[in-house]
């Protein structure tokens, strides 16, 4: 089933994994809208996608603006893809060195935005239309110091199953990609970065990084996939099978 002619509303669409969502939503066919609480980013995403995307600005920590923005857009969407993150908080650290209070904030974007927007987009989403979540891989594969983003990750997906109850017939889903290269691994120093990308995924049955449009067809099929709900659909390499 193409996306041709469909409504699909990137949320953290500006770079990254959704970046290469808004772009393949596009090739299918689809109207596309990027948003993104960094409305210069989108932007400048909208310019560069091309093909009538649009660009919005939306900071899915903040309730009243996440009402606002679905209120304004009586058209609605069909589907939504939620790739907003942030890499703030304590990610990885000492349990006995954690910042309560800080690690909370871990939550603020990827849970508690994510499950605002599902709030307010659900009551214009048609039947048959869908809302696809993204966690990570932490969630099934925990570190050493990293009780919180696993926490995290894990009721992303809870939370995917739990809406996907209590939405039907909208269809909720969520992907869980693993490693996969996006801007923020730019904080390497270009000749460190593939020994690095080596060295995470030397355990993966694939043992190479993947790339956001890989990853950008996990979104794309379950938006295209009507029979499918309620599921968590792995995009990494076989890390999870890996040694």
């Amino acid at each position: 089933m193409a996306l041709d002619g469909k409504r699909v509303l990137v949320i953290g669409g500006g770079s990254g994994i959704g970046y290469a969502v808004a772009e393949a939503a596009l090739k299918d066919g689809a109207q596309v809208t990027v948003a993104s609480s960094h409305a210069d980013k989108v932007r400048d995403a909208a310019g560069r996608l091309g093909g009538g995307a649009q660009a919005a600005a939306l900071d899915v920590t903040d309730e009243a603006a996440v009402a606002a923005f679905f209120a304004d857009r009586a058209a609605g969407f069909d589907h939504i893809a939620f790739t907003a993150g942030d890499w703030g908080g304590p990610r990885r650290g000492p349990l006995a060195d954690l910042d309560l209070a800080a690690a909370a904030t871990l939550f603020r974007v990827r849970f508690w935005g994510a499950l605002a927007v599902a709030k307010y987009a659900a009551p214009s989403l048609p039947p048959g239309g869908s809302l696809t979540l993204t966690d990570g891989m932490i969630a099934q594969r925990p570190t050493k110091g990293s009780a919180v983003s696993t926490a995290m990750a894990g009721a992303v997906e809870h939370l995917t199953r739990g809406l996907a109850v209590e939405l039907a017939p909208v269809r909720v889903n969520c992907v869980c990609p693993g490693l996969i290269r996006t801007g923020v691994w730019d904080r390497i120093p270009e000749g460190d970065r593939q020994a690095e990308f080596s060295r995470l995924t030397s355990h993966q049955l694939l043992p190479r990084i993947g790339e956001p449009g890989e990853a950008a067809e996990a979104y794309l099929y379950l938006m295209r996939a009507g029979y499918t709900t309620g599921q968590v659909l792995y995009v990494e390499g076989g890390s999870a099978l890996g040694r």
